[in-house]
């Protein structure tokens, strides 16, 4: 099963609504429906409160919904006049509504849309805006910590001391939230530079107590209480400007013993909030994801006339190629505002000279190769089937040294406008394996996903291998990427099961590549979201 990226709150708020109440305004309420995927069948997942007499509402209940990248979440939003208590609405009045999808709302962050009293059929009169924020504290703490004069507590040697900071949990319980490593035989200890979330510290709540409790670790027995101490997160953010010292104190120790001072001393030599941005901060914040589709049309395929070509339409008009454009065309398009795509073949001899093309525009025209939405991809496809002649070999540095063309410009930027998503459909092996590693190694410095599907039966070992999850993919050279950047899946695995199956694991690591790559260029969103007060 695929896991949610992050949870998403949707405020909701229309205006102009129709007024069905005689004597005053219409009721309001936003009731929220996701489809299951089975034809038209729609659950409720959440709704809003009732606004009495307001044809203007802004609805105080956020709605939550789980977002997964990797699927077309189809969302329904309905708008209905509430007269009586109880829950069904099959005696309200229906203001009107909107099916979207929740990649829609995301990319637009503010989704504006006329209210329709059935798809395709407006109400006249109303429209919902809906505005998406992810959920998340996206704050981390980073800290640098060391101590003084610590207690030893060893026979032997001095004191192997390690900090741990923990969340005040539900009563007396703390909750580990960060622990760190080791210093040997050392009584003034300086740990590691490390970033601990706001989340997982103090659920972003900056006057919640933590403790921070220094021990010994013996190898034998439990690690032993040096001291801690317990004091609120905004203590720390003093250590912005200057170091900020503690007593470290053992609690047993000081009920014991009335001379007892303390156990040494907690120093806090630095305390920065920063930013961990996600893949929605980026979308929302105005990243465009460039979807470009390249297709295997070598002759190993099979003559496309024949039945048991991977190229033959069936005659309900579909095949394997198609298929895996459609699943995950449909997922990506939402995050292109102009729905504008290029898509090639390569592998093929090409009219007019019939010469073997590596990246040929499906539509023929090298001036202008994009196709209209997910539609115009295979509409070129099904035209370039009966125009081209399948041939060899099985060459991939071409078509990702094109989209890496793009992604370089891009990059040059220094903004997070434009990632490249480029989808080869292929039949077998690759003839130009040692170039296409060398183009994936700078493809990875650029803001650039490969995804690799695999239709048919071959032999898929060299796509597992660029794929890199065995291990660190590296050039001719020897130099290593600078990021994983292939995700590759054989189609077979999909033949029998739902058809959004084959979009969820194909796009599953999109987001965190995106992510990756900005974070390395140390790039925030156009539009960073503010951080919580």
């Amino acid at each position: 099963m695929a896991q949610c990226v992050t949870k998403v709150q949707l405020t909701i708020s229309c205006e102009n609504l129709m007024d069905k109440d005689v004597g005053s305004k219409s009721d309001p309420l936003c009731v929220l429906l996701q489809n299951t995927g089975a034809d038209d069948h729609w659950i409720e997942l959440d709704r809003t409160e009732r606004v009495k007499n307001c044809q203007k509402p802004e609805f105080a209940k956020k709605l939550e919904v789980d977002y997964f990248f990797e699927r077309v979440q189809k969302l329904k939003f309905g708008i209905y006049d509430i007269d009586n208590k109880s829950s069904a609405l099959n005696d309200d009045d229906y203001l009107g509504g909107v099916e979207c999808t929740l990649g829609q709302i995301v990319s637009s962050k503010t989704f504006t849309r006329p209210l329709e009293l059935k798809k395709g059929k407006l109400a006249g009169k109303g429209s919902i805006t809906i505005v998406a924020e992810e959920m998340n504290d996206k704050r981390s703490a980073v800290l640098q910590l060391e101590a003084r004069n610590l207690e030893n507590k060893d026979f032997m040697g001095k004191s192997d001391p390690f900090m741990e900071l923990y969340r005040q949990g539900d009563g007396d319980k703390w909750q580990l939230a960060y622990r760190s490593e080791v210093i040997k035989n050392n009584l003034n200890p300086n740990w590691k530079t490390f970033s601990v979330s706001l989340q997982s510290l103090c659920n972003g709540d900056m006057q919640k107590p933590i403790k921070v409790a220094c021990n010994d670790q013996d190898e034998s027995t439990d690690s032993d209480l040096i001291g801690e101490v317990i004091l609120p997160v905004c203590k720390l953010l003093e250590a912005q400007n200057q170091v900020i010292e503690f007593e470290c104190i053992n609690p047993e120790k000081q009920r014991k013993k009335k001379s007892y001072k303390n156990s040494g001393i907690i120093r806090v030599r630095s305390c920065k909030i920063e930013t961990d941005f996600s893949f929605l901060d980026y979308v929302m914040g105005g990243c465009q994801i460039n979807f470009t589709v390249g297709i295997d049309f070598t002759g190993s395929n099979g003559d496309p006339r024949s039945p048991d070509s991977l190229h033959y339409i069936s005659p309900n008009g579909v095949n394997e190629y198609l298929t895996a454009i459609w699943s995950v065309g449909q997922v990506i398009q939402d995050y292109d505002t102009d729905k504008l795509f290029p898509a090639f073949g390569f592998g093929a001899q090409v009219p007019p000279n019939w010469q073997v093309s590596h990246e040929f525009p499906l539509n023929f025209n090298p001036d202008n190769p994009y196709c209209q939405g997910v539609q115009g991809i295979i509409d070129a496809y099904r035209n370039a089937l009966v125009n081209v002649r399948l041939y060899g070999p099985t060459n991939f540095s071409p078509i990702i040294t094109h989209v890496s063309r793009f992604a370089s410009t891009a990059a040059q930027q220094q903004v997070a406008g434009q990632y490249y998503v480029l989808l080869i459909i292929t039949d077998g092996e690759i003839t130009d394996l040692d170039q296409t590693r060398n183009a994936i190694v700078e493809a990875s410095k650029l803001p650039m996903s490969i995804i690799i599907v695999g239709v048919g039966s071959a032999d898929f070992k060299a796509m597992e291998f660029l794929d890199g999850d065995d291990g660190v993919l590296k050039s001719l050279s020897g130099e290593p990427v600078a990021r994983d950047i292939v995700q590759f899946v054989p189609f077979r695995q999909f033949q029998n099961t739902p058809k959004e199956a084959l979009a969820q694991t194909v796009l599953a690591e999109v987001p965190k590549q995106l992510v990756s790559y900005y974070k390395m260029r140390n790039l925030p969103p156009v539009n960073a979201p503010n951080p919580p007060q």
